[in-house]
């Protein structure tokens, strides 16, 4: 019985994220920007992405202005989240590792998990989660009001839905990885169709660089 909720409760996940990628992201992003439903082209200029600061799993204070220089890979989800936030940091782990066995260097490429549940992701929870994962894998959180910042320039989709088999609550939320320039600039996202191989296609050159 609870596998079958557990699916079920997926394929309206699978759903709700779906329609809101389509609200602010097209599958197959234009040339200098991704395109809105509504028609509008979000560029480098006007995409989504902001300065924060959030606590890192190993208890630092952590700013966006930490990263320049480098590539920041962004997943947006929580520690308990039950079959997302896992498939998304195996595929982004996978991606890695598999850059790494062609010899190259990952390190200008910053993989984050920022959290949507700040209530119960403390450093301590994200320890354990981002652990399972690359090894440069960092895990943000913060106060509420934190999160909720950063939320807002990324434009993420979050939902609280009462559930009492996961600790009261699950959230339903956005399913893309967001990539960020050098200089802080949203550059294009990658959603649940991307593969960790089309993935490293896109990252390769600008490692190779």
């Amino acid at each position: 019985m609870r596998a079958v909720r557990v699916i079920a409760w997926a394929l309206v996940v699978v759903v709700a994220v779906g329609l809101v990628a389509i609200r602010f992201f097209s599958d197959a992003p234009q040339p200098g920007g991704v395109t809105t439903d509504g028609g509008d082209d979000i560029s480098v200029a006007n995409g989504p992405g902001g300065p924060f600061e959030l606590t890192a799993h190993t208890g630092e204070r952590m700013r966006d202005v930490d990263f320049r220089g480098r590539y920041m890979l962004i997943f947006f989800g929580y520690s308990l989240c039950p079959d997302i936030c896992p498939i998304e940091m195996e595929k982004i782990t996978a991606t890695l590792n598999l850059l790494e066995e062609e010899g190259l260097d990952t390190t200008p490429v910053q993989p984050l998990f920022i959290t949507l549940d700040p209530a119960r992701d403390t450093p301590e929870m994200l320890a354990d989660f981002v652990g399972q994962y690359h090894p440069r894998l960092i895990g943000l959180t913060g106060s509420e009001a934190d999160v909720d910042a950063v939320v807002k320039a990324y434009r993420v989709y979050r939902e609280v839905v009462e559930d009492p088999s996961y600790d009261g609550y699950l959230i339903n939320h956005l399913w893309v990885d967001f990539l960020m320039g050098p200089d802080g600039s949203f550059e294009r996202v990658f959603t649940s169709k991307d593969t960790p191989a089309s993935m490293a296609d896109v990252l390769r050159p600008l490692l190779a660089s």
